[in-house]
């Protein structure tokens, strides 16, 4: 397919997506099957158009005056992919399969500039969450909603129980990797531009083998910070699929124990597999019934909550989910963190240590959440986030990451990372 083919088929998917209100991975894997002739990396590139008009909708609306596909779309592909008017034009002339011409209206409004849009435009954001996000990042906002509105890159974490960071980089010496910034096992893949594919590593011999999992930097920082020790017991109650489980065990080199819980047990599901192929054999899975975790009550030298947010963090990757958002789901969610961190202190030993992590940005999921916490359980103290930053990292935390309320929050725009929160607490 040529471009003009793959620029109406990023409006078809779109148009799919708002009118029957289904995700967008859905609406891009329908059609690909109704659209069989387009090759692997037509579909990268019409996937491309439609994630990219998505993370910076609000912004391009503005610029076109309309939130319809096309105008997305078109915007999308001359101000972030390089394309003119006229090289449109020339493009469009004679391609059966191409969208209409653009009219005068659209290339004058193509030239447009967004400095004077409000905020929330500039950043692209939900505007009814700006008093919330400026709470977080004050005159950083618009840096920061920027960047939550690029491309995320892909990253990996090698598993020190089976592989080195070396030996991953030359199984995947193809995809040019680079070691990440800060966490210690951590390989990168940057994003490409344009029509640029994502690196499949999934089919690489070294995966198969355990060797590495994907794995956002920012998850495995935070997966490094709850701080777990050989020996120790570890409570990782919202463990999902398993990926902080994994980062525990080859953190624990495979001493001390690991309980892998998660109250729902389709989540867990692909957790056996991957402990199986990552040669994981501290950890034990709880799967969800009455009891489960009775015989642990009080006996956890440490609990990691990797709770149930809003996904704000991920934004990057998920696009479509930011403007999904609304007031009684971030309240909902809110709700859900409350109860769970009663559920682990119960399970916490005197002297045991809580992480309390998120993939959220939203203060009123962290900071929020543990004073509410802290409120209700004077007991437990804030640890010392930037002294357990040099025990793990062998370095100062960079400036800018600490929050009010004595966690950490990495973002894009801070540590080119997706959205994560973490603080830690002692009983």
């Amino acid at each position: 397919m040529r471009l003009p083919g793959r620029l109406a088929a990023a409006i078809e998917v779109l148009t799919d997506v708002e009118q029957r209100k289904r995700p967008v991975s859905e609406a891009l894997k329908a059609w690909g099957l109704n659209n069989r002739f387009a090759g692997a990396g037509d579909r990268a590139a019409i996937g491309n158009l439609v994630y990219d008009a998505l993370r910076r909708r609000e912004s391009l609306a503005f610029i076109m005056g309309s939130h319809a596909p096309r105008a997305l779309v078109l915007a999308t592909v001359i101000r972030h992919w390089g394309e003119t008017p006229e090289s449109l034009a020339a493009a469009f002339e004679g391609d059966s399969h191409a969208p209409e011409a653009l009219s005068a209206a659209e290339i004058s409004a193509l030239s447009a500039e967004i400095e004077a849009a409000p905020e929330a435009v500039q950043a692209d954001f939900p505007e009814w969450l700006a008093p919330s996000l400026k709470r977080a990042f004050a005159a950083d906002l618009i840096g920061e909603g920027q960047a939550m509105a690029g491309r995320p890159s892909l990253d990996i974490r090698v598993n020190a129980l089976k592989a080195t960071q070396e030996k991953v980089a030359k199984s995947l010496a193809r995809f040019s990797p680079e070691p990440t910034a800060i966490a210690p096992f951590g390989l990168t893949m940057p994003a490409g531009p344009r029509d640029a594919r994502t690196p499949n590593v999934t089919t690489d011999e070294g995966y198969l083998k355990g060797w590495f999992e994907v794995q956002d930097q920012g998850s495995q920082i935070v997966a490094a910070l709850a701080g777990a020790r050989e020996g120790e017991q570890v409570l990782d109650l919202c463990a999902g699929a398993g990926g902080k489980t994994l980062a525990l065990a080859g953190v624990m080199g495979n001493k001390g124990q690991i309980f892998a819980y998660d109250s729902d047990r389709s989540r867990l599901a692909p957790i056996y597999d991957r402990l199986k192929r990552n040669g994981v054999r501290n950890a034990q899975v709880r799967a969800p019934n009455d009891g489960a975790l009775d015989d642990l009550v009080g006996k956890m030298d440490r609990v990691v909550v990797d709770a149930p947010c809003t996904g704000t963090g991920t934004w990057r990757r998920r696009p479509d989910t930011k403007w999904k958002l609304s007031p009684e789901v971030l309240a909902q969610r809110q709700a859900d963190q409350a109860a769970i961190l009663e559920e682990a202190l119960k399970h916490l030993k005197p002297g045991g240590t809580l992480a309390y992590i998120t993939c959220s940005i939203l203060p009123e999921e962290n900071d929020d959440q543990i004073a509410a916490f802290k409120a209700v359980h004077p007991e437990l103290q804030t640890l010392d986030i930037a002294a357990a930053w040099r025990s793990v990292f062998i370095t100062d935390i960079p400036a800018g990451l600490t929050t009010e309320g004595g966690g950490v929050l990495l973002t894009p725009h801070r540590t080119q990372t997706d959205g994560f929160y973490i603080h830690l607490l002692r009983r």
